[in-house]
């Protein structure tokens, strides 16, 4: 029965495996026409345009500079071409000095790096110009000149800006599928929360935690892809219209950064609080009604017809956190857990679009 078992874990291991792979590439063809596009251009202009027989820098400084990296922000993507286009023009110009060979290119490869780290605080910097300066010290000059190669380099460079903004990889499609992600994680939490209290499951509770203890990256990631979808929507004709869409959504990225934290801290009380083996009918029904709040407020991401739908919700729920009125006479404990709900349905509430103040006003007083 083990040999069964294992073969099928492997057997499963691998429809995973295949399943992410493809997934991979799928999500990566936005990228990949963006790379295609560039190249293409950057290999006209510097070959049929400026008549260079091999443009070998054009396409490199294009392929390095756009890349499949997550954060595809025309600020990033212009630091690497600066980075790559140093590189270049020192190697053309420490070459002419001191020729080509072994010693000449460690000599030349040490001034990179120096002027690099001294030029930028990135480290990728000043590793993106020693890579095509040591390619300039290697290679033959080619026929147009030594200097034709930081010529082509700038094609590529000048190519790789325009195609961030004139051929986006639809950066709404990566900022939304990283939202439904967090989100995802959310509501199968609540979900267990729920659960927990209401059948006095401290698994459920346990369950929820370690769910919730991987967020971080997933908040981490869609941060990353906001940032770079506005940056792109910033300068973009075609995505440009899409920018108030995205601001909203790093409106709820705020808010869902700051709920993550709550709700990690709820998860862990409700798993002690369960422990006495009593249910919690009234807990379990304020978490349900929290539970659906965040699904809403989810789904607002791609739909804006639901827009409001999630306010309404955690407003209703607000109201209520008075624990004389939804749990009179408990146990402290019980309060007290039910006031950790306060400050997370403000930071809810925040995230629909509401001023802090007025969601403050929406808490009842405390008896």
């Amino acid at each position: 029965m083990s040999a069964e078992l294992r073969r099928l874990e492997r057997r499963v291991r691998r429809q995973v495996d295949v399943r992410m792979a493809g997934r991979r590439v799928w999500e990566s063809l936005p990228a990949i026409v963006q790379i295609l596009v560039a190249v293409a251009a950057a290999y006209a202009i510097a070959h049929w345009g400026l008549g260079h027989a091999v443009p070998l820098l054009a396409i490199t400084v294009t392929i390095n500079s756009l890349g499949f990296a997550r954060d595809a922000r025309p600020v990033r993507v212009a630091e690497t071409v600066l980075g790559i286009l140093l590189g270049i023009a020192l190697g053309d110009a420490l070459s002419l000095l001191v020729g080509r060979g072994l010693w000449q290119l460690v000599v030349v490869l040490a001034v990179v790096f120096v002027v690099g780290r001294a030029v930028s605080a990135n480290p990728a910097f000043a590793v993106a110009a020693a890579v095509p300066s040591a390619l300039v010290v290697m290679l033959p000059d080619p026929s147009g000149g030594p200097f034709s190669r930081s010529l082509d380099g700038l094609v590529g460079g000048v190519v790789a800006l325009l195609v961030t903004a004139l051929v986006p990889r639809d950066p709404r499609r990566a900022a939304s599928r990283d939202g439904r992600a967090l989100f995802s994680i959310f509501e199968e939490s609540l979900a267990s929360i729920v659960d927990g209290l209401a059948d006095a499951d401290p698994a459920a509770g346990e369950l929820a935690l370690t769910r919730l203890r991987r967020t971080q990256p997933l908040i981490d990631a869609w941060a990353t892809t906001l940032d770079t979808a506005i940056s792109v929507a910033r300068i973009s004709p075609w995505v440009h219209r899409h920018l108030p869409e995205l601001r909203r959504g790093a409106r709820v990225l705020r808010g869902a950064d700051l709920a993550a934290r709550h709700l990690r801290t709820i998860a862990r009380r409700a798993e002690f609080l369960v422990r006495d083996g009593r249910v919690r009918p009234e807990l379990a029904g304020a978490l349900s009604q929290l539970a659906t709040g965040v699904r809403l407020l989810g789904r607002e991401l791609d739909d804006p017809e639901l827009a409001g739908a999630a306010r309404a919700e955690f407003t209703r729920l607000i109201g209520r956190l008075d624990p004389e009125e939804l749990i009179p006479g408990a146990p402290v404990p019980d309060a007290a857990f039910l006031l950790l709900l306060r400050p997370l349905l403000v930071d809810l509430l925040e995230a629909t679009g509401l001023d802090a103040d007025d969601a403050r006003a929406l808490l009842p007083p405390i008896a």
